[in-house]
């Protein structure tokens, strides 16, 4: 019996380590998942949205590690099978500053020059085609209602998306311009004036190695939104 029970403890124990070491090789080179924790992507991603990332997009860095780990180890330049990300894309990285997990829509890349006038995004000095705003009240996240306007912009490359703002000036509205630096990103919010992104000096940009993967798609959407200030985000592609 005593020789029954060991087998059968030794066997479960061969289960549980191999299942975790699935589990790390995969959240290291293949994919992991976000929660998203703030407003700051409105109305693209929602508070408590579930993402897939994939870690292979950018290539891996010490930030690939599961559990950050990667904390303990050096910083480095460069990232082991390095691509470099395109404008528009929503990436998953690590805070500059406070090593926090975050995610932005990536807007300038190395030698871009960034500027924002009243709200309106600029880059090596185009302004970015942008739809007229259209009023809209939107439910915050546990906070009641608030009123916002919504506009589609397009980025190089014909990248289209959602931007939500808050009528008035706003303390962001107006920022640069500024030269992204080699090796280095600039990141904004989709909620333009409830994200602090890359224009703030909390953050600014962000070193190509911080990145942890580009955000691919939702697999799960607790809230369910029944106006049309927000659309259908449940595995649907996040680029093309």
């Amino acid at each position: 019996m005593r020789t029954q029970w060991r087998d059968e403890i030794i066997g479960w124990a061969k289960t549980i380590v191999a299942a975790f070491l699935t589990y790390c090789a995969i959240t290291t080179v293949a994919y992991a998942n976000y929660a998203i924790p703030s407003e700051s992507m409105v109305p693209t991603l929602e508070v408590g949205d579930r993402l897939v990332v994939s870690k292979f997009a950018y290539g891996y860095s010490r930030h690939s590690l599961p559990f950050n780990i990667g904390a303990l180890m050096p910083p480095s330049e460069h990232r082991l099978l390095e691509r470099m990300p395109a404008r528009g894309d929503v990436i998953v990285f690590v805070h500059p500053r406070d090593g926090r997990t975050m995610i932005k829509r990536l807007v300038g890349l190395p030698g871009d020059v960034i500027e924002v006038r009243g709200g309106r995004l600029s880059i090596n000095g185009v302004d970015l085609p942008s739809t007229a705003p259209v009023s809209l009240l939107r439910q915050r996240y546990r906070s009641g209602l608030e009123l916002a306007t919504r506009r589609e912009e397009t980025l190089p490359g014909d990248v289209r998306h959602i931007v939500h703002e808050f009528a008035g000036e706003n303390p962001l509205d107006n920022f640069g311009p500024y030269r992204v630096p080699a090796g280095a990103l600039f990141f904004m919010g989709d909620n333009r004036d409830n994200s602090l992104d890359s224009r703030w000096a909390g953050m600014g940009v962000v070193p190509i190695e911080d990145l942890i993967g580009r955000a691919e798609t939702v697999y799960y959407a607790p809230r369910r939104c029944a106006d049309t200030a927000c659309h259908a985000r449940w595995l649907r592609p996040m680029h093309d």
